[in-house]
């Protein structure tokens, strides 16, 4: 798939914001002469002389930053929450473990602006008190690992990374951790497990990792896109960040978009802005749209008229049942088969379950091996029933949230999409045999 960029500069007369991504068509935007040249670090004299950590974190709160990770939490919040004089260090963790389906905004800001990330990680660690900081990242993403080093390397050298940055007295060292690439590790515990050395499986919580993550002391976890909107933040102010988005959901985002449309890529747009526009900033629709895919594969599928009506924010998703996640949009059209998809999304989860708990690990497995079986013309009435029936059983049984974003695909898809599920029925003559659920053994879906 290839990145566009630039993006257009304006949309429907309006300016499109680059609080992110102003750097991205930059030619050496990724080095730290030319990022510097375009304002780079400018946020670290106003931080580390002006600016008390309190304050950092009250203008945070203020701008309304949310989560860009997939949960959409108050960063600000989030922050606070972070324990004061307990006698244990605090960490700052980066969640660059960009696993989502359909979702590849992390990287291209990893590779194409990595000090804007570092610039906003100092800001972070000085507002909570961070002496160390790691950023855990997918083993595969080999050219944003690269990327990401040396421009870590090129801070050091500049006295902007390391012991008493710019005089100021505060000192910050930041580690590249690599993954093995689980997906569960996306989920914060779970990546702190892996941090430490063990496996990567989420924990109970409480407690949180704001009072209790890594080496059990107070950390905060936070995505990439989230800590690379801090600079700008903190450099004009909350009433500035909230000139775009809506109330609720302020600002701008990153959206990773691929599917039927004719210019898949990432682009940053306010927050609040209409799916439909959207489709058309990337270059139009494929054909008749059947349904969209809105915040990755966990996001519950919005049908057509949904697609075209929906608003890019928190509410108006939540809303319509679904999320905006990690913001990877995926339309199809009326070419598509939607029970294939879903195949596709469920042998993922099946795939990425952890095992830890006994709901997500069987059925996940169920479903998907039920999933086969209807899309190769062999289900049987009562398939689909079935499927719903281990979906919600899971839904919210487990440790983590793992276990729910396996559910909405299958349960989102059969309710939108149910004739293309009865279509794939009734090819097999022997459907109206049905199963008997009493009966039932794992050997059945195999």
């Amino acid at each position: 798939m290839t990145l566009v960029w630039p993006q257009p500069k304006t949309w429907n007369g309006k300016e499109l914001p680059r609080i992110l991504t102003r750097l991205f068509d930059v030619e050496n935007g990724h080095t730290l002469a030319v990022a510097k040249q375009h304002g780079a670090y400018s946020t670290i004299s106003k931080t580390l002389f002006d600016k008390s950590q309190f304050e950092i974190i009250q203008t945070v709160i203020e701008s309304g930053l949310r989560g860009r990770g997939g949960a959409g939490f108050p960063t600000g919040m989030k922050w606070s929450f972070v324990p004061r004089n307990t006698g244990k260090p605090v960490y700052l963790v980066i969640n660059a473990d960009e696993g989502e389906p359909g979702t590849f905004k992390d990287r291209l800001c990893l590779t194409r602006d990595p000090h804007l990330l570092i610039e906003g990680m100092i800001n972070t660690g000085y507002a909570l008190g961070v002496r160390t900081a790691y950023v855990y990242i997918r083993g595969e993403m080999l050219p944003q690992i690269r990327a990401l080093n040396d421009a870590i390397q090129e801070a050091y050298n500049a006295g902007l990374l390391g012991e008493n940055i710019q005089g100021s007295g505060y000192s910050l060292d930041i580690y590249v951790h690599r993954g093995a690439g689980a997906y569960i590790c996306g989920e914060e515990t779970a990546l702190i497990n892996s941090l430490e050395g063990f496996k990567g499986q989420p924990r109970l919580k409480p407690p949180f990792p704001a009072v209790s993550g890594a080496f059990a002391a107070p950390t905060v976890v936070n995505n990439v896109e989230t800590i690379m909107a801090v600079p700008y933040i903190v450099q004009h102010g909350a009433k500035a960040y909230r000139q775009w988005g809506t109330d609720k959901s302020p600002g701008s985002k990153l959206f990773s978009i691929s599917g039927d449309v004719h210019k898949q890529g990432v682009y940053e747009v306010p927050l609040g802005m209409k799916y439909a526009d959207f489709f058309d900033l990337a270059g139009g629709l494929k054909g008749e749209i059947l349904g969209c895919i809105p915040g990755g594969s966990s996001a519950p599928v919005l049908d057509a008229k949904e697609s075209m009506e929906a608003t890019m924010d928190y509410e108006c998703l939540a809303a319509l049942k679904s999320m905006l996640g990690s913001g990877a949009v995926t339309p199809f059209n009326t070419t598509r088969d939607p029970v294939t998809i879903l195949e596709s999304i469920a042998r993922f989860y099946a795939h990425e379950s952890c095992g830890q708990c006994t709901p997500c690990r069987e059925g996940t497995g169920y479903v998907n091996r039920i999933l086969q079986k209807v899309a190769a013309g062999q289900g049987r009435d009562g398939d689909i029933e079935l499927m719903k029936d281990l979906a919600e059983s899971y839904e919210w049984t487990t440790i983590c949230a793992f276990a729910p974003g396996a559910a909405w695909p299958v349960l989102s898809f059969i309710k939108k999409f149910r004739s293309h599920f009865d279509a794939y029925l009734a090819k097999n003559p022997q459907h109206a045999a049905g199963r008997d659920l009493k009966s039932l053994t794992p050997a059945a879906f195999m």
